[in-house]
């Protein structure tokens, strides 16, 4: 009998610490949003545009982002008179990059294409998690920072670093599929500030590491929210 008492001691106790990181978890998320700006602002963004500079490897060349929440990403960089160009649609995706060989439009792979399809909100996974399958686990502190995994509806994990005092996201860890291999990919945000009129926090520094390989460091230059953006930019040409 008393072995039985102990049991469900133990199993009230794991459901009821279950709860509280549940909770706590829902609590930074919420948190998160708020710092950007508010659910009721965030649900307003049907559209955000960018102008960037970016650097790699040496390169530096301007970049641009479109992007219709939900519908389309599609973001364009130019190094050395050469184009780069990754697009993701809600039913598919498509990519150019003469670096590593694809100087024309291909399809992109359905791994890719999987990790890709976050980019379709501007605000990340954390946002309307519910809503679109993600589990959230919160995993404790890493300094500052409170450290959550996220697992998306095809099993995919992410790890994002929330900073316990702003709760704006500095660190953001996955992988991804780069030229046959799977490599982690690091990307750290930072210089958050608010772009009006939408009253929406962006950062506007960002660097993305791939597997220690090499790196790419981007800084924005210009951002316009609900700015008109032709869906059909979306659209893989037709060789």
């Amino acid at each position: 009998m008393k072995l039985v008492k102990m049991s469900m001691a133990l199993l009230l106790a794991a459901i009821s610490f279950s709860g509280i990181q549940a909770q706590t978890a829902d609590e930074i998320v919420n948190k998160y949003i708020d710092a950007l700006g508010g659910k009721e602002k965030l649900q307003q963004v049907k559209t955000v545009y960018m102008e960037n500079t970016s650097s790699a490897m040496g390169n530096e060349g301007p970049s641009t982002i479109n992007l219709v929440t939900g519908v389309g990403f599609k973001m364009v960089s130019d190094f050395n008179g050469q184009s780069v160009i990754i697009a993701v649609t809600d039913k598919g995706g498509w990519q150019v990059n003469p670096f590593t060989g694809a100087s024309s439009p291909t399809a992109m792979p359905d791994e890719m294409l999987k990790q890709s399809k976050g980019r379709l909100d501007p605000f990340g996974p954390l946002y309307n998690y519910a809503a679109k399958g993600n589990k959230i686990e919160l995993e404790g502190k890493d300094g500052n920072a409170f450290k959550l995994k996220v697992t998306n509806a095809d099993s995919i994990e992410t790890t994002l670093y929330v900073d316990a005092t702003t709760y704006f996201i500095t660190k953001v860890v996955s992988t991804a599929q780069m030229m046959g291999q799977t490599m982690e990919v690091t990307t750290t945000f930072s210089n958050y500030k608010k772009v009006d009129p939408a009253g929406i926090f962006f950062p506007y520094s960002y660097e993305i590491n791939y597997g220690g390989q090499f790196s790419i460091t981007t800084t924005v230059n210009k951002i316009e929210v609900n700015k008109t953006i032709d869906p059909t930019i979306f659209d893989m040409p037709k060789s």
